[in-house]
């Protein structure tokens, strides 16, 4: 299992937010040019981490992102379902019934509880603990 370079350049990201002092307010540039994530991506990213409450934006001269609640208060699970959806382990946890499989499958019952404890350590590391 590997993340996408979406979802890691967005821990990233997150990452360098966190570092900041609580409400300093970035823009995609700065974040873009401390990080390395070229900004294009870094302006995607942050506009959907923004839309999945994880970051707060304002426009304006004084505007920009900021993390919108205190690191300790996000995940390492919730930065990377902000950029990948939920933690689904197979297709068929996903809801789909396309698999050859599907009619005889005895660990289809069981994918989802996998994708749970998945989700369950990567909710247990902090973005506070990622950014010290």
């Amino acid at each position: 299992m590997r993340l996408s370079h979406l979802a890691d350049y967005a821990v990233v990201l997150m990452t360098a937010a966190a570092r900041r002092p609580a409400g300093e307010r970035l823009s995609a540039t700065e974040l873009s040019f401390e990080t390395g994530v070229p900004l294009p991506t870094t302006q995607k990213l942050m506009g959907q981490l923004a839309a999945c409450g994880l970051l707060s934006s304002a426009r304006g001269a004084a505007g920009g992102f900021a993390l919108a609640r205190p690191a300790e208060a996000i995940s390492l699970a919730d930065i990377v379902e902000a950029v990948e959806g939920p933690f689904s382990m197979t297709m068929c946890t996903e809801g789909r019934t396309d698999c050859a499989l599907d009619a005889h499958c005895r660990v289809k019952p069981h994918m989802g509880v996998v994708g749970d404890k998945v989700r369950g350590a990567l909710g247990a590391v902090s973005l506070q603990e990622l950014a010290s």
